[in-house]
């Protein structure tokens, strides 16, 4: 059956796939530009399937490429997918771009996206959830891609912007068919080298130290920069980040500490960029183990006991947390999704901070004087990350809860964390930003029950598992309706945050970029750094 043109329009309206482009004007060359860029972590892998996390998808979007992408208003806009169409509800069709090289000179095809769908799928890859574990992905002929599913997807493409599609050629030539852990011991040869399509190459990495990328002069696109070259530098000390801004050694950097921003803004050469973004900071528990790691609770685990989860959110003064460590930056969230993309935000909010009722959940669980428990955080990641897990710490200390915090950079955080380090943590901070811009994609990889096959649950680390939720989440992707939709992801949000407190939501945190008033940047509210919208005075 095909459907109807009006029914294939809706459903592409949905799905904001004929949104018009939108780029920045094109600053006056004044010859060859090099972009130097800082962040407060290191870029550990040049492979984008090896880690789910934002930032390396989003830098590695310079050189791979998706079938779409999303513009400076979030839209999806074509990539190396030219169009596409709803043949049913079951059937897409993707029509690729011709004439299009990766960097190495191979040509792009229908058996790079075949190749790229598996290699995505395979068991050493964190981004397994991009495609159904179950659809067939076959080639028509060399530019046309269908992809057969088993139960219809609305929301099929809308994360692709970061499935970056592989050259099955030059994978075959370099052994790197398949992707490999974060945890590996020897870096794969796709870990320090890259072959995309994109409009940047690049030229070298040393994680940890530095990485080097150059303009494709072949890139089948327009270029709407004006750069030569980009240079990344991980900086984790923030005084030293924020110096080397106000100096000029570097022009863009990402976070600028709040207590700095006020410096930053006064100096004639550097400005922040602050906005809302859309990642929420949370707290996670495990919640499968028998017996608690890292704790001196021996033969159980406490967090099983959904009084002793409730108890840790009610010790929590996430209104402290906002004014005292993110000085009224932050937006406190009933919810694990910004309210800018969820409608149905406004009807939660938080369970209260209350100490006293903290004390006597515990004592009703058993557990009257507390216990000792250890909690893992990054220091490099998020937006004061470490000093928000200190303020917690201090916090549950008030309820007669003592927890050692763990706090480390985030290529060690996330290689314990993640499947590959056998998310080894009892009690974590965590954040995320739904790629897909609505509710199924926290579902898909935080609150659903964990499948190493098909990677829903993926960077579920505490294992939270109701299958109820999960039954809810799976059938709002298949209604069509978005209000329909909505209305069924907030029986599984209740579910799960309020009568489970599977999760401790504590809030979105604020964007706050520095960049020399030479260049000119676009600020998305997923916090990914496209470095083709640069341009330079």
């Amino acid at each position: 059956m095909r459907l109807s043109l009006k029914a294939k329009r809706l459903a592409l309206a949905a799905l904001g796939a004929a949104a018009a482009i939108v780029w920045p004007a094109l600053a006056p060359d004044a010859g060859a530009k090099t972009l130097r860029f800082a962040f407060q972590g290191e870029l550990k892998s040049v492979d984008p399937y090896q880690i789910n996390e934002s930032f390396s998808l989003s830098v590695n979007e310079s050189v791979y490429e998706g079938l779409v992408r999303r513009g400076p208003d979030m839209k999806i806009q074509p990539c190396l997918a030219e169009s596409w169409e709803l043949l049913d509800p079951l059937h897409w069709r993707f029509h690729l771009r011709k004439g299009v090289k990766f960097h190495e000179g191979q040509d792009f095809t229908a058996d790079d996206v075949v190749f790229s769908a598996a290699r995505v799928r395979g068991a050493g890859s964190d981004l397994k959830g991009r495609i159904p574990a179950d659809a067939d992905v076959v080639k028509v002929d060399d530019y046309t891609v269908d992809v057969i599913l088993k139960a219809p997807n609305p929301l099929l493409i809308n994360e692709w912007e970061s499935w970056g599609i592989f050259s099955k050629k030059w994978s075959e030539e370099h052994g790197a068919m398949d992707a490999t852990a974060m945890n590996a011991t020897t870096p794969p040869y796709a870990a320090l080298h890259a072959n995309g399509t994109g409009p940047f190459i690049l030229v070298s990495h040393e994680p940890g130290v530095k990485t080097v990328w150059k303009t494709n002069p072949n890139w089948w696109d327009k270029p709407r920069h004006n750069l030569d070259e980009v240079v990344f530098t991980p900086i984790a000390n923030n005084a030293t980040r924020v110096a080397a801004l106000l100096s000029g050694e570097i022009d863009w950097m990402d976070p600028v500490p709040l207590n700095d921003q006020a410096r930053v803004n006064a100096n004639p050469d550097t400005q922040v960029l602050a906005g809302p973004e859309i990642r929420t900071i949370f707290l996670g528990m495990d919640q499968f183990r028998d017996e608690l790691g890292h704790s001196n609770v021996k033969g159980k685990n406490p967090f099983k006991d959904v009084r002793v989860r409730k108890a840790f959110y009610q010790a929590i003064d996430e209104d402290a947390i906002n004014q005292k460590v993110m000085r009224g930056q932050a937006a406190p969230s009933a919810l694990m999704i910004a309210p800018s993309i969820y409608a149905e935000a406004k009807d939660f909010k938080r369970i209260p901070f209350d100490p006293q009722a903290s004390k006597k959940l515990l004592a009703d669980a058993g557990y009257p004087d507390g216990f000792e428990v250890q909690m893992d955080c990054p220091n490099d990641r998020y937006v004061n990350d470490e000093q928000i897990c200190q303020a917690v710490v201090g916090m549950l200390a008030r309820v007669g809860v003592k927890v050692n915090l763990n706090a480390e950079p985030k290529s060690k955080f996330f290689a314990a964390i993640t499947a590959a380090g056998g998310y080894d943590s009892s009690f974590y901070l965590l954040g995320w930003t739904p790629t897909t811009l609505e509710s199924f994609n926290v579902f898909q990889y935080i609150i659903g029950c964990r499948d190493q096959k098909t990677n829903w649950g993926g960077n579920n680390v505490g294992d939270y598992c109701n299958p109820k939720v999960d039954a809810l989440a799976k059938s709002a992707l298949q209604e069509m309706d978005e209000k329909k939709r909505d209305d069924i992801y907030k029986q599984a949000w209740q579910i799960s945050l309020f009568d489970d407190v599977g999760y401790i939501p504590l809030h979105q945190q604020a964007l706050a970029w520095g960049v020399s008033r030479k260049t000119h940047v676009i600020q998305r509210p997923d916090n990914y750094y496209i470095f083709a919208w640069v341009t330079m005075d």
